[in-house]
């Protein structure tokens, strides 16, 4: 074979024309002295209502993920919103209905104990989930942002499905024991969006003293039970004698719960001041406790 075949069959591949004394070119990457996109709160001087609004349909998935939870796992399920204030109403009957004749306004005792239980029991599991809601989300604080908000406000609108069902309890209640209603059960409405309030209100100011302060959820269990005994549920607010009654009404939820029991007893009449008062109440702890949440929401990632 002459060298011109050989060369056909096996060509030659040209080396690269680089220099051994040049150095090879390099790609530097630089970093801005400043982020190019900052994410963070909108500031303590807002409540940062434009990005709630934003989002919104966020409220409705950790809604449904707060209900799923909290019912994974049980034999008797959502049964539990029926049984909680059931059998606490049977044992109030009992104890203070029966025992202990506890005056109840001429209404049946076990209806005015129910009545006063289901804006209670709500108003508690409500404190009780929204005052961990921050801390158990942990995990999705610190991986993306959205306005935190959302987080306490999702576990308070999960109970709102287990007041609705207890309610049903208390329809059946009424019947047995033939009791008609008014025109005033449409106040029922506004009462329910009131007692909604005042647990976002305080929910969101203990969700965030929570994250800094891990003995809150401690002390949570002691407070609800003295807040309830100080709330008018198991004794009518008449039952208290007259010059101490004011004190009685400066617990936002004194108003409520004789609201909710003038709106569905034929009969009974609103406490038009003790009702104001707790609107009032409400509503300035409102802002108070957005505006104390917003400033301390930028550092729950850093805490949490």
């Amino acid at each position: 074979m002459n060298s011109t075949a050989k060369s056909v069959l096996a060509p030659t591949i040209p080396a690269p024309n680089v220099s051994p004394t040049r150095p090879r070119a390099r790609v530097v990457f630089r970093v801005p002295d400043d982020p190019l996109i900052t994410i963070e709160p909108s500031g303590a001087l807002t409540l940062g209502l434009a990005d709630l609004w934003a989002y919104r349909e966020l409220v409705y998935f950790l809604t449904w993920r707060d209900i799923k939870v909290r019912y994974k796992q049980t034999v008797l399920g959502i049964a539990w919103a029926i049984l909680q204030p059931l059998l606490t109403m049977i044992l109030f009957s009992i104890f203070f209905g029966r025992l202990a004749s506890v005056p109840s306004d001429n209404i049946p005792y076990p209806v005015f104990a129910l009545a006063g239980l289901l804006p209670w029991t709500f108003f508690a599991n409500a404190l009780s989930s929204s005052t961990n809601s921050i801390v158990g989300s942990a995990n999705l604080i610190t991986k993306i942002y959205f306005p935190r908000m959302m987080i306490p406000g999702a576990a308070i609108a999960a109970n709102l499905m287990d007041f609705a069902l207890a309610s049903l309890t208390l329809v059946g209640l009424m019947a047995y024991y033939r009791m008609s209603v008014t025109w005033s059960v449409l106040m029922l409405a506004p009462l329910i969006v009131l007692i909604a309030l005042l647990s976002v209100a305080v929910g969101l100011w203990m969700s965030a003293m929570n994250v800094r302060y891990r003995d809150v959820r401690y002390a949570l269990p002691f407070l609800v039970q003295l807040w309830m005994f100080a709330s008018p549920i198991i004794y009518p607010l008449s039952m208290v004698p007259e010059k101490w009654r004011w004190v009685l009404v400066l617990n936002p939820l004194t108003g409520i719960i004789e609201g909710f029991r003038a709106a569905l007893f034929a009969g009974t009449r609103f406490n038009w001041g003790a009702l104001a008062f707790s609107t009032v109440i409400t509503l300035l702890f409102l802002v108070y406790s957005a505006y104390a949440f917003r400033k301390v929401e930028k550092t729950f990632a850093d805490i949490v």
